[in-house]
């Protein structure tokens, strides 16, 4: 019954290998179980609620996902858009998380009303391939910065050096170190799950060394979801003190919910002769409601995770894949003591790790051709150095118009795009700098 829902003749597939692809995907992307809610920690959002919401929206969409779509793609909050609502919209600009939860409902709406009406989809296909290999090695490089901060081996400096090494003397550091190499070194012998076991074995041993408190149990009754639930501000997030923000929100979660599962489709090489995404409403639609959900819940925006391509590459074809590891974020629900006690130096490096993984696209890029390279460079390198991914995708949607203008290519633009190249200089005007 199920093998046939789930089409597994069709694919090649069997119950047997969707369940490895699960678990693998799980274990990719497991860490955002930690590393979401710390990073909203930062805007007041109580840690042990945020988890809850963390997993609650990976269930919900991943099981929409696979079960609506058929695609064997994991929905999660997504990095970026939560550092953003973190540190930008509530520490710099000071207005509340649950004002903010409220701009990402409203974008959840619109862009459910906007995937209905294919308008989504359509603008998507607009994307060049260059720019959507761009969206997934700018967002490796990102993650990959957050990472190295988060292990204590890169820091913020001064003026003039705004980076530098961290002190090899501390033993976090170190425990870091040791932790991302280890997962190189399992991930080299293909061993599935090398990340996850790479978190845990360095937690383990910042336990025994005494840099990670140890926590009283393990198993445990999830945290309390009321701090968060159903907190969003709609009508303060309406106010026009806040329509620069809301813009900002939506357009990033526009353009990033696109980016990253054009990213993810590519990696796992399921773009057609077109260079399209088939069926790409689908996916997005499940974005879109899986993003209302989180804001009820009390998180950020969620979206397709680029490591559901190890799922892939295990052999995941089906929604199956995204079923089974739906169900095993819902599990890691009753081990909320586990994962809190998780220090940054050992889920920061797989942070880094992640970002390896989403750096090999960029092999297709043609550098020869700067007609193309040179959008896509500026997408790579916005997104990491300005520690924003917005402002990476949106240069490269404007300069890649541009750039085929002074190429005497202007007539290969697709119309769509010249949508995005609209909406991302609205993004530079309205932008709370």
């Amino acid at each position: 019954m199920l093998s046939k829902y789930f089409h597994f003749d069709q694919l090649k597939t069997n119950f047997k290998t969707e369940i490895l692809a699960g678990f693998t995907t799980f274990f990719t992307m497991s860490y955002i179980v930690i590393v979401n809610p710390k990073i909203l920690e930062a805007a007041g959002m109580p840690f042990g609620a945020s988890m809850v919401a963390t997993i609650l929206s990976a269930f919900f969409g991943t099981l929409l996902m696979g079960v609506y779509a058929k695609r064997p793609f994991a929905i999660a909050p997504y990095m970026g858009e939560n550092a953003f609502i973190a540190y930008t919209v509530v520490n710099v600009l000071g207005y509340s998380w649950q004002t903010a939860l409220g701009a990402i409902f409203i974008g959840g709406i619109l862009f459910t009303l906007l995937t209905i009406f294919k308008i989504r989809s359509w603008v998507a296909n607009a994307v060049p391939e260059s720019l959507k290999i761009a969206f997934a090695v700018g967002i490796g490089l990102f993650l990959t910065f957050i990472g190295l901060n988060d292990i204590g081996l890169v820091q913020v400096g001064v003026p003039d050096a705004p980076v530098k090494i961290g002190d090899l003397h501390q033993t976090s550091v170190l425990f870091g170190i040791f932790s991302f190499l280890f997962i190189g070194f399992m991930m080299i012998k293909k061993v599935n799950g090398s990340i996850i076991i790479g978190i845990l074995l360095t937690t383990v041993l910042g336990f025994v060394f005494g840099t990670t408190e140890l926590p009283e149990k393990i198993v445990s009754s999830p945290p309390s979801l009321e701090p968060l639930f159903l907190q969003v501000d709609i009508v303060g997030a309406l106010s026009w003190g806040f329509i620069a923000v809301i813009l900002t929100v939506f357009i990033i979660d526009f353009i990033d919910t696109m980016g990253t599962l054009l990213g993810v489709a590519y990696k796992a090489n399921l773009i057609d002769e077109e260079g399209n995404l088939p069926e790409i409403e689908k996916p997005m639609l499940c974005d879109a409601l899986a993003t209302v959900a989180a804001s009820l819940f009390g998180t950020t925006t969620t979206g397709t995770f680029l490591e559901s391509a190890a799922g892939i590459e295990a052999g995941g074809r089906s929604g199956f894949t995204a079923v089974v590891t739906a169900f095993l974020f819902l599990i890691t629900l009753f081990f909320a003591p586990l994962f809190t006690a998780i220090p940054p130096y050992a889920y920061g490096s797989a942070l880094i790790v992640v970002g390896l993984l989403m750096m090999s696209p960029i092999t297709k890029l043609n550098f020869d051709d700067l007609t193309e390279t040179l959008p896509a460079f500026t997408t790579i390198v916005l997104m990491s150095f300005s520690f924003n991914l917005g402002i990476g995708l949106t240069s490269g949607l404007v300069v890649y118009p541009i750039s085929m203008f002074f190429g005497g290519r202007i007539k290969e633009v697709h119309p769509g795009m010249w949508i995005l190249f609209v909406f991302s200089v609205l993004f530079y005007i309205f932008y709370p700098y």
